[in-house]
């Protein structure tokens, strides 16, 4: 404000603020492949050796196997390594099962009508799969704590069954 004896001037100044959301054209860029086994038809990325990267776990359909692709840190990742599971594995899910911090694999495994369980050995490897049956043509598989008791349940989508089923963990 400025001021005189004669007159008062003043002066308002009025402040705006505008934000303005920048665009892409582009959001990726263009992909970049790993092999897998025959018939890759569900992966899940998570941190399976606890280095704070995403690894891949994919269930391969056609080599009845799941494999782990760890991730290098520098935005590739490893060749798979495979495990061995039923016949035709057909959904991947993850969850620490055993209590021991470290997220296990649980796979559906369609043509062998029962889940796998692959426990974490801690190093981004895993042990052989333990089996449970399910119902008819298991598709996919989910993990989660459905009756309050702290602990990962896993749960079975049966597709020939019409059918879910729910195995609940005592571990």
């Amino acid at each position: 404000m400025i001021s005189t004896t004669d007159e008062v001037i003043s002066t308002t100044t009025s402040m705006t603020t505008s934000m303005v959301s920048a665009q892409c054209n582009t959001i990726f860029t263009g992909q970049t492949t790993y092999s897998t086994g025959s018939n890759p038809v569900s992966l899940k990325a998570v941190d399976v050796n606890s280095d704070d990267k995403f690894d891949i776990i994919v269930a391969n359909y056609g080599s009845n196997n799941v494999g782990v692709l760890l991730n290098t840190g520098n935005s590739t990742f490893s060749a798979q390594t495979t495990y061995s599971t039923g016949s035709g594995p057909y959904s991947v899910a993850a969850a620490d099962v055993n209590g021991d911090n470290k997220p296990d694999i649980i796979v559906a495994n369609y043509g062998s009508n029962n889940a796998g369980i692959l426990l974490n050995t801690g190093n981004g490897t895993f042990s052989a799969q333990t089996i449970y049956s399910t119902g008819s043509g298991p598709v996919c598989m989910a993990a989660a704590d459905v009756n309050g008791d702290s602990k990962p349940d896993i749960i079975a989508a049966n597709y020939d069954s019409n059918n879910v089923g729910v195995f609940l963990n005592y571990c």
